[in-house]
């Protein structure tokens, strides 16, 4: 008997032992009282998509936080710490969960650096970390209601708003929901920048740079805060909560497979991301500073700003006018506009209407939900002090009443249909003036209509009458008198107008060596002025250009649809038998690669070849070119300073980003290089070519193909050798471009007498050594801005990274180029020694599978 009580005791020992292995073994997502989370150990949500424990912000960093972090999709992106300001300097850290369901942490000396202030006293309490991501402590007896819970993080955002948490204010205790951006990257202490909810006037939401508003995310509208772009309406659901008792703003994805979140950067950056399996990245849907425009109250009262009218990009509303003339002129607008008639109030004001805009700051205004638009207006016409009023809901055709008292502030035009509708109280008279010039203008407006409807239907006959005379004349045709001769269906799809092959002969003097502008493997560029004095110029592919008739339709009918400032205009094309031609605004700076690499000389010497057959005329235009060709290249290095080239990049982005995100089409342009860098008079940068471009539709990401085009220099690792391109391999050739910017350098055919790596592989090298400095320009003398040359080396680095997904997508790097937080370290180029890529020996026939332009121009580049 006694053995077998013995036998018994000893199994139970065995199977307690066996119990607590398996229940140490598998994830737990509570802490009942007494029980502790060292560092190392974890809880996990039930569905594994959080968890909760010891993390440090970098590998190299020593400080622990008490953090959670996204487990299943991302493995590290950490939502929620507990002691920011407190961090514990070892791996000694542990969280103890008391009976009264206080959770406390403790560092080594067992010193209590944080916790949580649950008052409520609980009988049996329980500490769950939820799917939401949310750490709740609850009283056990109780159900499972939000309301019950006696604390949870929630309460308590960082730098993250996760689905289910508030951003508001308890109106009846004052307890407020805030975010609070990192201090850096690196550090999860609070920084300067906050997202609250103003609740003065109508509550809108805003970023503050410590007491002061620098962005305005505006009032809610019913849908959405009235600046956020309306696109993030097809992945969540927005609530906005006003009652007596609190007011706030939450979101929920529309699917629940979709993960969504809303982050603030150490920068001041509100960003809409959405995780995307297919990238293993965050997509930005959103993003709440990328222009100058979004800088709170920029253009003062009575103003709107329009980032599409740079560098003007203030102008005063309708019957006003700058307050101080001379500064306003000289682009300092913060003073505002002022009435140009005074208001008269007793029935002789009135109201004028403004559509597609962000509405002025509701600091001061009223709102009455259950008014139309024609009591709005009356209510607001009776109280001279009423500025303007619309709709405080836009849908269902609007209701609701928002009044705005005092001056009108902080507005922007150029929201299109995320913009809104606003009544502008002004004196009679000034909206006479208004109503005169706007008829005036439908005038001419017609009579523009009437005149393209003319136009158009001759263009449409042309081709028709062309074709008949041409069966008529088959035996007299000459060059110079033949019409176009272009398909009516290809006409209808490239939706352009098109030019007279005689036209543009007479326009480029007979394509004239003297017009010529530039020469590639795609054929010549000529410079060109219309009868009516409008410069152009003309792109004329040659018969034997590795871009045809698909290539030429392509760029046409893309180029056709994309509205950008910082993409090339195409002002119409003209097919004529063998000849194929496209019809370009002039760009007076030529292209990038001019200006930091000194082209034109190489044209010319390239040109010159046909007029110095000889070797020894060779030899002599070689000496001149190096002897007078160097100093001028330099020279007009000088002329594009830093300013300019900070310009030019962050140019460059913006119409990427457009390609990648904003356009009607996703866009992939694959042949990205300084010489498809335009520069017009002011020196903004257009991207320019797109025959080689491909269109993107849904949700594709990436492709491959059989035919690798481009140009080796500035083709991605991924793309060159496996024929996978995406918006990443974009973001590589820009890359590339930022570093032939900054260092004045071209990335091929580049040389150092230390070593025989490429520009990639020289920059990778300065900066493992800490020497990126020595990557810039001479050209740039004393004058330069050493931390803004450092980040855009930076970025460039980032963005040339070997594989595709450690590179950041455009938006980021339109963030990164802005801020002035940490970056992540970049690792190893693509192609990091250059030497092996097939052009060192590929033959006449591959060149022509690169981009033509880089192939055949014959350049004089030192080995």
């Amino acid at each position: 008997m006694r053995k077998s009580m013995e036998g018994i005791s000893l199994l139970l020992l065995v199977y307690l032992f066996v119990f607590s292995i398996l229940r140490s073994a598998n994830a737990v997502d509570t802490l009942s009282p007494s029980q502790s989370i060292r560092d190392g150990e974890t809880l996990v949500s039930a569905d594994g998509s959080f968890e909760l424990g010891f993390f440090s912000p970098t590998i190299s960093s020593t400080s622990r936080f008490l953090g959670i972090w996204y487990k299943k999709v991302t493995n590290g992106t950490v939502v929620w710490v507990a002691n920011r300001e407190t961090p514990i300097s070892d791996n000694k850290g542990v969280l103890l969960f008391s009976n009264q369901g206080i959770l406390s942490l403790l560092n080594s000396t067992n010193s209590t650096i944080w916790s949580s202030n649950t008052s409520k006293p609980a009988q049996e309490p329980v500490a769950h970390l939820l799917n939401s991501g949310n750490l709740v402590v609850k009283d056990g007896k109780d159900n499972n209601a939000a309301e019950d819970n006696l604390w949870q993080s929630f309460d308590y955002p960082c730098d993250t708003l996760l689905p289910g948490m508030k951003i508001g204010k308890n109106l009846v205790t004052g307890f407020e929901w805030f975010l609070s951006s990192w201090k850096t990257t690196d550090d999860p202490a609070p920084g300067q920048y906050f997202v609250r909810i103003n609740i003065s006037g109508y509550p809108q939401l805003e970023i503050e740079k410590g007491s002061k508003m620098v962005y305005r995310a505006g009032s809610w509208n019913g849908l959405i805060f009235q600046a956020m772009k309306r696109n993030v309406l097809s992945f969540v659901n927005n609530e906005f909560e006003l009652n007596e008792n609190e007011v706030y703003y939450t979101t929920e994805p529309k699917n629940s497979s979709v993960v969504t979140r809303i982050m603030l950067n150490p920068s001041g950056f509100v960003q809409f991301l959405s995780w995307s399996d297919q990238q293993r990245d965050w997509e930005s849907l959103f993003t709440s500073r990328l222009d100058q425009c979004v800088n709170y109250a920029l253009c003062g009262t009575y103003a709107t700003c329009n980032e599409n009218d740079s560098p003007a990009v203030c102008s005063c509303l309708e019957g006003f006018t700058p307050k101080f003339v001379g500064k306003w002129n000289s682009g300092v607008w913060y003073d505002g506009c002022v009435r140009r008639t005074p208001l008269v109030c007793n029935n002789g004001d009135s109201f004028y209407k403004r559509t597609g805009l962000k509405l002025p700051d509701t600091s001061h205004s009223k709102v009455n939900m259950t008014m139309n638009i024609k009591e709005c207006r009356q209510l607001c016409l009776r109280d001279c002090s009423c500025t303007a009023y619309t709709n405080s809901d836009i849908r269902e055709g609007g209701s609701g009443c928002l009044l705005w008292f005092g001056d009108l502030l902080d507005m922007r035009d150029d929201m299109g249909q995320d913009g809104q509708d606003l009544y502008i109280r002004l004196a009679a008279s000034e909206i006479e003036n208004i109503i005169q010039k706007r008829q005036s203008w439908e005038k001419r407006r017609v009579a523009i209509i009437v005149g393209s409807v003319i136009i158009g239907m001759v263009m449409l006959i042309l081709p028709v009458l062309c074709i008949l005379w041409r069966k008529r004349n088959k035996k007299g045709l000459t060059r110079k008198n033949r019409a176009m001769d272009c398909d009516e269906r290809e006409n209808e799809e490239m939706e352009l107008p098109l030019f007279n092959f005689g036209t543009i002969e007479n326009a480029t003097n007979n394509f004239s060596i003297e017009n010529l502008l530039g020469r590639g493997g795609f054929g010549s560029v000529y410079k060109g002025t219309l009868a009516e004095g409008q410069h152009i110029a003309v792109k004329r592919l040659s018969n034997d250009s590795g871009q045809g008739l698909k290539e030429f339709k392509n760029e046409v009918i893309l180029i056709a649809k994309l509205q950008h400032r910082n993409l090339v205009k195409l002002l119409g094309c003209c097919i004529q038998g063998d000849e194929k031609l496209l019809i370009y605004e002039y760009m007076a700076n030529k292209s990038l690669d001019y200006f930091i690499f000194g082209l034109v000389l190489h044209y010319s010497f390239h040109i010159s070849k046909s007029f110095f057959s000889d070797t020894f005329s060779l030899r002599i235009l070689l000496v001149v070119w190096l002897t007078w060709g160097t100093e001028s290249d330099q020279t007009r290095s000088k002329l594009l300073d830093w300013s300019k080239r900070v310009n030019i990049i962050g140019g460059i982005a913006r119409g990427l980003l457009y390609l990648h995100q904003d356009s009607r089409l996703r866009i992939i342009h694959r042949d990205l290089k300084s010489s498809n860098i335009l520069l017009d008079n002011a020196m903004n940068p257009k991207i320019s070519d797109f025959g080689l471009a491909k269109t993107f539709w849904g949700d594709q990401t990436e492709a491959n193909t059989n035919k690798v085009v481009g140009t080796y220099g500035y083709m991605s690792p991924e793309y060159a050798i496996d024929g996978v391109f995406s918006m990443k391999s974009d973001v590589f050739s820009f890359g590339v471009l930022v570093l032939e910017i900054v260092s004045g350098k071209k990335n091929r055919g580049f040389s150092h007498r230390d070593h025989d790596h490429n520009l990639l592989g020289h920059a990778w090298r300065l900066w493992t050594e800490k020497r990126p400095m020595e990557l810039i320009d001479d050209a740039f003398g004393d004058f330069c801005l050493p931390s803004e040359m450092l980040r855009c080396i930076h970025v460039g680095l980032l963005c040339v990274q070997q594989r595709p997904e450690d590179r950041p997508n455009m938006s980021s790097v339109i963030v990164m180029l802005g801020s002035e937080s940490a970056l992540p370290q970049p690792k190893q180029p693509g192609f990091f020694t250059g030497r092996n890529l097939p052009e060192a020996e590929s033959s006449t026939s591959n060149c022509k599978s690169s981009s033509a332009n880089e192939c055949t121009v014959t350049l004089l580049e030192p080995r």
